[in-house]
């Protein structure tokens, strides 16, 4: 038995492996495009939505009679396949590659059509009985079905990242309210300023988070603006009258998700403004998570000549030279991964740029950074959440103690004092190396000891606890 079949384009003859389900267009794609070394396999949800727009495609076809029903049903049994999640293996173009997409666009239209030559009885390749190009891809072009797919993938693949950022969220929340009694010093450029608890500080880091959240799902709703039917450049050519509404609306009711059809093809086919807005977004919750981060690391300094107003897990040893170091590595590759966002927002707004005339071509790219930007920020946020934030403990004696040593707190008499005798008191201090208490109390006596310990207690100190 060979271990491979001939199959034949307008190019000649090419030899694809036996038991492939793709055929000659996709070993082509195979052969010239090796670049990222990422097949589409890795995104289950694209192969899955690609599924969708080919089975909503046949069965709009087959009711305006521009499909027989027998061949159809043998494409709807094949996109069944892929919607189960199965045949991934099949789907082997690079993300990126050149032709906008007609490499992975033709990998579904080959995977499919095997699939119901298989269910029909007939060999692979077998093509005059269903054809990838005029039976699968009929009424279609790559330049409806990769976006279309793509903005699908899209929606499905959010969900899950949503939903990882909501327990962050939900974690900083929960640690906030365990920590509402540890009294601290809030820093403005890096230096004491006022009081705070925190509490206020982990539950600060949970609603900008929550509010990422809410623009992810503004910008989803972006994605449900489709082209389908547009095929070539938006003027429906070879699609059947009524086809574009009609693949719209089962696209709908087979995945559960509401799309509406492009008041102007023309335009949507060439347009590539909602991916450059939910890149925007991803950069946005990357440069947020970068500051808390940051913050985080701070505030675990240390842990002897460091900040040490809170700990983190000990995940492994931080050095191969000094002995017992331990370093925040969760909080660091957390910024790593925010920086690599950051980057890939440039290479989409470089390739939306980049479109010309009726079609953008590098949509593949686009494509590339946006499931490369969600799935490694999701890694991230969930790495960060189970390994580091769920484990952080507070060192509330040394925060409590810092507080009271710290010059910042004279801003708490300004309504008793003034604000001249108080920045008068804080030089002092600093020159003289003396708490405050001390100079306020014991030496000048401008207010009594028990005066102190009211304008001092957590309540006053802590005027907007949570």
């Amino acid at each position: 038995m060979t271990d491979h079949r001939i199959e034949r384009d307008f190019l000649g003859e090419c030899k694809v492996p036996a038991q492939a389900y793709y055929g000659v267009q996709t070993q082509r794609a195979k052969d010239n495009f090796f670049i990222t070394g990422i097949p589409m396999s890795t995104e289950p949800e694209f192969v899955r939505a690609l599924g969708y727009v080919k089975k909503a495609a046949a069965l709009a076809n087959r009711d305006l009679n521009v499909l027989a029903p027998a061949v159809a049903q043998a494409i709807v049994v094949g996109c069944d396949r892929l919607i189960a999640g199965q045949m991934r293996d099949q789907f082997v173009t690079d993300f990126i590659q050149g032709g906008a997409g007609t490499s992975t666009n033709m990998n579904a239209n080959e995977v499919i059509a095997n699939l119901a030559l298989e269910h029909l009885g007939h060999a692979k390749g077998d093509y005059q009985h269903i054809s990838p190009n005029d039976h699968v891809n009929y009424g279609q072009s790559t330049n409806d079905v990769y976006p279309t797919a793509f903005r699908l993938a899209l929606i499905l693949r959010l969900g899950r990242y949503m939903d990882a950022l909501t327990q962050l969220q939900q974690s900083f929340h929960a640690k906030a309210k365990e920590f509402d009694r540890v009294l601290k010093m809030g820093r403005t450029h890096l230096q004491d300023a006022v009081p705070m608890s925190l509490g206020q500080e982990f539950h600060g880091w949970g609603t900008t988070l929550g509010e990422e959240v809410e623009r992810l799902a503004e910008v989803r709703d972006l994605l449900r603006e489709i082209n389908l039917g547009a095929t070539a450049i938006g003027t429906m050519v070879t699609a059947a009258p009524g086809y574009p509404e009609l693949a719209t609306r089962y696209l709908s009711e087979l995945t559960g998700e509401r799309f509406v059809l492009a008041g102007d093809l023309v335009e949507a086919t060439s347009d590539t403004g909602a991916y450059v807005l939910l890149s925007g977004v991803l950069k946005r919750t990357s440069a947020k998570l970068t500051k808390i981060c940051n913050d985080i690391r701070l505030l675990a300094s240390g842990p002897r000549c460091g900040f040490n107003e809170i700990s983190l897990p000990q995940l492994q040893p931080g050095s191969s030279i000094m002995p017992g170091k331990v370093n925040p590595v969760i909080p660091e590759v957390v910024n790593q991964v925010s920086f690599l966002v950051i980057g890939l927002d440039l290479t989409v707004t470089l390739a939306a740029s980049a479109g010309q005339l009726q079609l953008n071509v590098m949509e593949p790219v686009i494509t590339y950074a946006l499931f490369t930007s969600i799935s490694t920020m999701e890694n991230a946020v969930n790495s960060l959440r189970v390994n580091c934030v769920d484990g952080i403990t507070a060192n509330a004696q040394r925060t409590h103690d810092m507080v009271l040593n710290s010059l910042g707190i004279v801003t708490v008499l300004k309504p008793r004092l003034g604000y001249k005798l108080c920045a008068e008191v804080a030089r002092e201090g600093h020159e003289r190396g003396v708490d405050l208490k001390t100079i306020v109390v014991e030496e000048r006596k401008l207010i009594s000891r028990a005066e102190w310990e009211e304008i001092f207690s957590f309540e006053n100190l802590i005027q907007s606890a949570a």
